[in-house]
């Protein structure tokens, strides 16, 4: 008998290759994976551990945040109507100076209880003092891949004390956390020191996730400085000589997109980010024809204000519709595709997660399909996309355990959370001087 049976709900299925929906079926959960999908009615009842009445609701494999800052929530609605580099050099990290490990710990958990609510399950997640973000995904129950973000000026002895925690963290919470190396960016380090990072990376079987081109203006700077574009760098750095995750990659040319296909990375796209920030937008259609894996991130709710992988799915779908001037351009299974099995591909689980079938890990999320806003119910996946909002999100499991049922968090206390954000607020909004980094460039 399974230890969870899902009753009578409708799959997202990629059963095929393609993306569809199979109607009223029942999941069955052993453990921390699927044991089985199978046509409602066909598992007794009797001897199941939990029943999960789904009826009406759509199951889809749990949401991947492919990029984002967790913590920053905590600076969340305080740096608006601002450029990029005012964002950076007159905001950020001047409030990020004023950052406490305990600071951090709380803002995760605000981070992750959102998440959930939001029916995301994984996240790779970049920032700083990464041990209370460990502890924090410990204790929400969800899936991550975690990286402590490093600078070059941090040298190379910050490198080593995140390797440290990786290898604390590697494979803990029922192999739920993995742990990569996060140097920041191109324009924060040094070819040398990405050199040594990809060194380290290699000696210790980790991958690396790293910020890149993300702006027309990096690229040029790149360029003049070291006459190779970012993505360029990087690979002759030794960086793309392991599993990598590239946040953004907004302005790649010429030779790199041969690179990217070439290279065991994928791409993470926030695109809200880019609309709000003005950054211009990835070449996702030149990506998607030849095959270059992306999926979908939030980013930092500093630069999205929310952690809403449906936003992103909807906005990422429009935005290829009108780069290309043609609404056939990225249908609804293909907007799917890249939602779901394309954001496991670019963390590298995509054997694991991504997707719901016999054997995969038992991360899934039940959305209901019976609110006004997507009444009639007459294509579920176009519902999905261009209707759902994260708030028709009732049920959450990741790794085979219940997070959220009815929209209730049954892994994190939601108000004490809130108390010791808000405590913070004013300490943490206050600009000091900045300690950490270099100057963003224009």
């Amino acid at each position: 008998m399974p230890d969870i049976l899902i009753k009578n709900c409708d799959i997202l299925s990629f059963k095929g290759g393609k993306a569809h929906v199979e109607f009223n079926q029942d999941i069955a959960i052993e453990g921390n994976s699927i044991q089985s999908i199978t046509p409602t009615g066909s598992i007794p009842e009797e001897g199941c551990a939990q029943i999960l009445n789904s009826s009406g609701m759509l199951a889809v494999p749990g949401f991947i945040n492919t990029h984002a800052h967790i913590p920053m929530v905590l600076f969340r609605n305080l740096a608006e109507d601002v450029t990029v580099q005012e964002w950076f050099n007159d905001y950020i990290w001047s409030m990020e100076s004023n950052l406490t490990e305990e600071d951090v710990y709380w803002g995760a958990q605000l981070g992750l209880a959102e998440m959930i609510e939001n029916g995301v399950t994984c996240v790779a997640d970049h920032y700083f003092f990464m041990d209370e973000v460990a502890k924090a995904v410990e204790q929400a129950g969800t899936r991550a891949n975690l990286v402590w973000a490093v600078f070059g000026n941090q040298g190379e002895e910050m490198v080593d004390k995140t390797i440290e925690f990786t290898q604390r963290w590697q494979g803990k919470s029922d192999g739920r956390i993995t742990t990569w190396l996060g140097p920041h960016a191109p324009y924060t380090t040094s070819p040398d020191f990405l050199k040594m990072c990809a060194r380290k990376a290699k000696k210790n079987n980790l991958g690396i996730h790293i910020h890149l081109a993300e702006t027309q203006a990096q690229t040029d700077l790149s360029l003049k400085e070291f006459g190779v574009t970012p993505v360029k760098q990087v690979q002759e750095c030794g960086v793309l000589d392991v599993p990598t995750i590239l946040a953004h990659v907004i302005a790649p040319r010429g030779d790199d997109f041969d690179i990217l296909a070439h290279a065991d990375a994928g791409i993470a796209q926030a695109p809200k980010t880019y609309l709000k920030s003005g950054m211009g937008m990835a070449p996702i259609d030149r990506y998607w024809e030849m095959g270059i894996p992306f999926g979908l991130a939030t980013d930092g709710a500093v630069s999205n204000n929310t952690l809403d992988i449906m936003e992103q799915m909807r906005l990422m779908g429009l935005y290829a519709k009108f780069l290309k001037s043609d609404p056939t351009f990225m249908k609804l299974e293909d907007i799917l595709e890249i939602t779901f099995r394309g954001s496991a591909r670019v963390i590298h689980q995509a054997e694991k997660i991504g997707e719901l079938k016999e054997g995969m890990l038992a991360d899934i999320t039940l959305i209901h399909q019976d609110g006004l806003h997507a009444t009639p119910k007459a294509n579920p996946m176009a519902s999905l996309i261009y209707c759902a909002k994260s708030s028709d999100v009732d049920t959450v499991l990741c790794n085979g355990k219940v997070l959220m049922q009815g929209r209730k968090l049954l892994t994190l206390d939601k108000a004490r959370i809130q108390q010791e954000v808000q405590s913070r607020l004013q300490r943490l909004s206050k600009r000091l001087p900045n300690e950490r980094i270099a100057y963003y460039p224009a």
